[in-house]
């Protein structure tokens, strides 16, 4: 069934309340989708976009009764994923000679999904026109990169409105179209989940393509997005939004997610978050168990954080496979103006700890403190991440900690046992199953006090995991600690 949108514009596109995964799996839409495609009667009959390939047959019946399909004069398609040009195929069965105008990019894009190299392409560039009588026109501008190569946004003069393909969008589904009709928490959650997992990595791009868009002075009285809601109360809002969002956003939170084989880590990321909400309890601190969390959840408190900690068990002396895939999704996301830090239980070794730690470094994160526990912790060990929240709160504030919090927290003590630990010498690490050696802890399994640096450790010290003497020992790099 077909919705008005304006004028002479009309919403020919679909609904799916069922789809749960975009990109493979990548992406969970757990609040559906819509595949918005639009048919424009002017003197020209225009179609922008189609539908999911898997409602191909669905989306031509549906089209076929708002239409004669002969009667289409043009498609546009702004962007050649299967989720936009999907009914390519089954549409042009029945039209075939109609023109499609698209990027130079789209036709290679197009033809490697649908093998259609004979079917009639236009290539358009920025600023190209397409006359559709009435006094109107089509305007098109490239985005490539926002978020494919082929990426484009077409404009309607006259009506004032930009068909924006998947930027300003969301995966959400409602009966209503209108962004001033549904539910706004629920739409500017989606919003800001969709920019944060899908166009973070192309936030240098943003800023400078919607200043070029804006630098054409035509009006916009509505934007039509390719999925989710079209806005036509107060549209410059969500450009407002991506502006800020695009300019390294972040809020005064920190995000701690992990992934634990015995619970060990997960008492270390409670802990932590205590220690930072005692000296800064302004801060916002969630936590996720990257096993029974939502991914793009997560990711999406990342995005609005101004920091994060990564606690892995080690398990083989390497990290857990789950957060190492996540922090494949960090990489890959390239979080900006973001602090990190990893943590993490361990028994025999703890390389997990420094294989994350790397990780977020490789990430693009300024990464600082790293925090190791050993088998199950203890109170004292509690208290040791305690004080490792308190110290990420007081490094990470983003203003001058309160007068209270400041005058309990001690700073000059936690002075003096830093400059304590640094008179103590280096740690040092087994080459071997890579077991540190803490000058500040000993090793109370040897009679080694803590306090005891390295040189005054007796020679018949055992590495207390492999059993390999002192020899095998190596200083430990301080960026990995």
């Amino acid at each position: 069934m077909a919705i008005h949108v304006k004028n002479n514009i009309h919403w020919v596109g679909l609904r799916d309340w069922e789809v749960r995964d975009f990109h493979g799996t990548e992406y969970k839409t757990l609040r559906g989708s819509s595949y918005n495609s639009y048919l424009i009667r002017e003197e020209k009959n225009v179609l922008i976009d189609t539908v999911d390939h898997k409602f191909s047959r669905d989306f031509v019946q549906n089209l076929r009764t708002e239409i004669d399909l002969a009667q289409i004069d043009y498609i546009i398609i702004n962007h050649a994923e299967e989720d936009h040009a999907g009914a390519l195929t089954e549409l042009m069965s029945q039209i075939p000679n109609t023109p499609i105008y698209c990027t130079a990019n789209a036709i290679d894009s197009i033809n490697g999904h649908h093998h259609h190299p004979e079917w009639h392409f236009h290539v358009v560039k920025t600023g190209d026109t397409l006359d559709i009588g009435n006094g109107k026109q089509l305007v098109f501008v490239e985005t490539p990169m926002l978020h494919w190569p082929d990426s484009m946004m077409t404009y309607m003069t006259g009506d004032a409105v930009l068909f924006s393909n998947d930027a300003f969008g969301q995966h959400y589904c409602d009966e209503r179209l209108f962004n001033d009709e549904v539910d706004q928490t629920e739409l500017f959650e989606q919003c800001q989940r969709y920019y944060a997992n899908i166009l973070t990595p192309f936030s240098r791009l943003v800023t400078p393509k919607i200043t070029e868009i804006l630098g054409f002075n035509l009006p916009v009285d509505m934007i039509a997005t390719s999925h989710g809601v079209v806005w036509r109360d107060n549209p410059t809002q969500i450009v407002e939004l991506y502006l800020k969002w695009a300019a390294d956003y972040q809020e005064d939170r920190i995000t701690i997610f992990y992934d634990t084989m015995s619970n060990n880590t997960r008492m270390m990321a409670d802990a932590i978050a205590q220690g930072i909400n005692d000296v800064d309890p302004r801060v916002a601190v969630k936590i996720f168990n990257i096993s029974r969390s939502d991914k793009n959840d997560i990711l999406t408190n990342v995005f609005r954080s101004k920091g994060v900690l990564v606690g892995s068990s080690t398990m083989n002396n390497v990290m857990m496979p789950k957060v190492a895939g996540m922090l494949e999704e960090l990489t890959g996301l390239r979080f900006r103006n973001k602090k990190a830090s990893a943590f993490g239980s361990y028994g025999w070794n703890g390389g997990a700890v420094d294989r994350v730690q790397t990780r977020l470094m490789d990430a693009g994160f300024e990464t600082t403190l790293a925090l190791k526990a050993k088998w199950r912790p203890d109170i004292d060990a509690l208290e040791m991440c305690r004080e490792h929240g308190r110290e990420i709160g007081r490094q990470w504030a983003l203003s001058p900690l309160p007068e209270a919090v400041r005058a309990t927290s001690q700073p000059d003590a936690c002075a003096c046992a830093d400059n304590a630990a640094a008179d103590l010498g280096p740690q040092m690490q087994c080459s071997v199953c890579q077991w540190v050696y803490d000058p500040a802890r000993g090793e109370p399994m040897q009679d080694v006090a803590p306090g005891t640096p390295w040189s005054q450790v007796p020679d018949s010290f055992l590495c207390p995991e492999c059993s390999l003497g002192k020899a095998v020992f190596d200083e430990l790099a301080v960026e990995a600690v």
